[in-house]
């Protein structure tokens, strides 16, 4: 063996094994022994303490303190025991630059590893060149991860940062998380380097490197590991394929040797976090490693010696709960369509036959537009309402002022679909939360009303704008010689939408016998129109008085002219503080909702305790309070 390796070799040992760092700052005596975690379990504290090779441990003479109070404690090695998960990472570049003896070495060097790793150890794999893959999850199945290493690739490009960030999402969060990465090469991406680091030190996970052909004056990829491992309290093994077997396997080695010491938190120690020494005597002389870290679990966090993650639901509840709801939504949706099987047709009456044929030109394109498939369906939600003459009304009122083609059993169906979709689709974001889920039910019920609101006042507003020159053109024909029902044909084929769509129905209505007086004052009653009410009210007093009908028109054209221009002034006056109103009425629910997408269990607290709850119940309460007092503010009636 060349004097190199030997050198690493010689190294290795101590420098992987004293370099298994805590989240929280460690120390180590000059014996080299560390504390790499702690985990609260109940009223009892885990330790994990690295120890140097070629040591005799005299693990029933180990001694604990906790802020200098004794506490009694008991030790064996971590080999073999599942008190305290321990996961370890191989980050493998399998860049083209590792082509030849380099990988040929890496594979050796990982399988090497997987002999002597401890059989309680998860290893998982992640490797990185053009593409991040994951081809093995943590798991203590040996063969498996030998099998993946065999079918490891070559390919071009080196995501040395961005396979950093999948090992430490591929590790989790539980016990004692450690990567091994092997890298040649720089990274060839824009992921800032700063960032990966910070998300090392932020997890609390063991970083080591071994960096071949680099040594500590490299710059480069010698310098990001460097970066790295520092982030990760470890260090760098500069190595060349010959040494490689002996660097994953001083790693394995160092896993193998961790002593697992247990011990109970002294009543005298009061505080939560506090900092444990322990002792291990060895031979002459004593092993002694320190660390500061959390040695009792609050009342409001989970104990962190829990190794199974936590189920994914927010309120508590398995997650088979989940799909549970979502399978009774489905069942219940399909015994609503069975009972919804319409009915033997009854002969329609005078009535129903002249209101069919004035609403069947609006509807005509949206029943022609529906799939034959949904035929039966639409015809069973008919039946419904038709038992329900009001909540049709009312519904069809909605629809003709929105200016929407959809007939109410239509509007029905497609309302009760958005209800059940938005529901789901609240559940699977947030993985089966129940209140997050009502709260989605109740924005699937209400949405599509408020979306027709909007439409209906969107509308509403441009048939009032448009009002005037069409009454200024109504004048005009009549001052011309034409009738008022001539006037009123006049706007239909010259006037703008939506006026024009609107005084063709009233014509309809007008050739069934229906006086054009009050065929008017439907439109005016459909769209909610205080304007042109005033118009149908000064044509009943002027047709039986007479006087000069296209003078009065042109005199409330004006006044509404006028009018409009004074409500267009206030609005621009008035847009900064309705922007002001939307942008702080909608910032904290709309943040809220990226918060339970992005970083749900930083959120969760909210709806899981009482402090939570009253919170954001006292912040729903003084946003809706400021809200509505801003709104109050911002509308000026004209």
């Amino acid at each position: 063996m060349s004097a190199r390796p030997r050198a690493i070799l010689a190294g290795v040992g101590i420098a992987l094994a004293s370099c298994l760092a805590l989240a929280t700052p460690s120390y180590a005596d000059d014996s080299g022994a560390t504390i790499t975690h702690l985990e609260v379990a109940g009223d009892q504290l885990r330790v994990l303490v690295s120890v140097p090779a070629d040591t005799d441990l005299d693990l029933a003479g180990v001694t604990a303190s906790v802020d200098d109070h004794r506490a009694t404690a008991s030790a064996e090695l971590a080999a073999g025991t599942s008190a305290v998960r321990r996961t370890s990472i191989l980050v493998i570049d399998t860049s083209d630059s590792m082509s030849g003896a380099r990988f040929t070495a890496a594979r050796a060097a990982a399988l090497r590893f997987l002999d002597l790793v401890p059989d309680d150890v998860y290893v998982g794999v992640v490797a990185f060149s053009s593409t991040v893959s994951q081809p093995l999850a943590p798991s203590l199945d040996r063969a498996t991860a030998r099998s993946v290493i065999a079918g490891l690739q070559l390919s071009h490009g080196t995501r040395l940062y961005d396979g950093v960030s999948a090992a430490l999402d591929l590790a989790g969060t539980d016990g004692q998380r450690s990567l091994l990465i092997l890298s040649d090469g720089a990274d060839t991406t824009d992921t800032p380097l700063e960032d990966v680091a910070d998300a090392v030190t932020t997890d609390g996970v063991l970083v080591d490197a071994v960096s071949l052909d680099s040594g500590p004056g490299d710059g480069g990829a010698g310098a990001a590991l460097r970066t790295l491992a520092r982030a990760g309290s470890g260090t760098v093994v500069s190595s060349d394929p010959a040494a490689l077997r002996a660097a994953f396997s001083a790693e394995a080695d160092a896993l193998a040797r961790q002593v697992l010491v247990r011990l109970d938190v002294p009543s005298a120690a009061t505080h939560d976090e506090a900092t444990v020494e322990v002792s291990i005597p060895s031979g002459s002389t004593t092993l002694t490693a320190s660390a500061f870290g959390a040695v009792r679990s609050t009342s409001d966090e989970p104990d962190s010696a829990a190794l199974a993650p936590a189920d994914a639901g927010s309120s508590g509840l398995p997650s088979w709960v989940m799909y549970a709801g979502v399978a009774a939504v489905g069942v219940g949706l399909l015994l609503l369509l069975v009972l919804l099987v319409p009915a033997r047709p009854t002969p329609l009456s005078l009535v129903e036959r002249v209101a069919h044929y004035t609403s069947a030109g609006s509807h005509r394109a949206a029943s022609e537009a529906t799939p034959e498939a949904f035929a039966p369906v639409r015809e069973a939600a008919a039946v419904m309402l038709s038992r329900n003459r009001s909540l049709e009304a009312r519904i069809g009122r909605r629809l003709e002022g929105a200016g929407s083609e959809l007939r109410p059993p239509e509007w029905v169906l497609l309302h009760a679909a958005v209800v059940v979709v938005v529901t789901i689709l609240g559940l699977l974001l947030t993985g089966g939360s129940i209140l997050v889920g009502l709260v989605f039910l109740v924005v699937g019920i209400v949405g599509p009303w408020v979306y027709l609101g909007f439409r209906r006042g969107r509308r509403r507003k441009a048939f009032n704008a448009a009002l005037p020159d069409a009454l200024q053109l109504m004048s005009g024909s009549l001052a011309a010689g034409l009738s008022l029902t001539q006037s009123v044909d006049t706007i239909v084929k010259e006037g703008l939408e939506p006026i024009a769509s609107e005084f063709r129905r009233v014509l309809v209505e007008a050739r069934l016998g229906v006086d054009l007086e009050d065929a008017l004052e439907g439109v005016a009653e459909r769209l909610d129109s205080k304007d042109l009410g005033w118009v149908v009210m000064a044509i009943r007093i002027q047709r039986p008085i007479g006087g000069n009908l296209a003078e009065l028109l042109e005199t409330v054209g004006s006044t509404m002219r006028e009018r409009e221009y004074m409500r267009r002034q206030v609005a621009a006056l008035a847009a900064e503080g309705k922007l002001s109103a939307w942008v702080l009425g909608c910032l904290p629910p709309v943040f809220l909702l990226y918060l339970l997408v992005s970083n749900r269990d930083y959120v969760m607290p909210l709806f899981t305790t009482p402090m939570g709850l009253m919170m954001l119940t006292g912040a729903g309460l003084l946003l809706g309070v400021g809200t509505f007092w801003m709104s109050k503010m911002v509308k000026v009636d004209v």
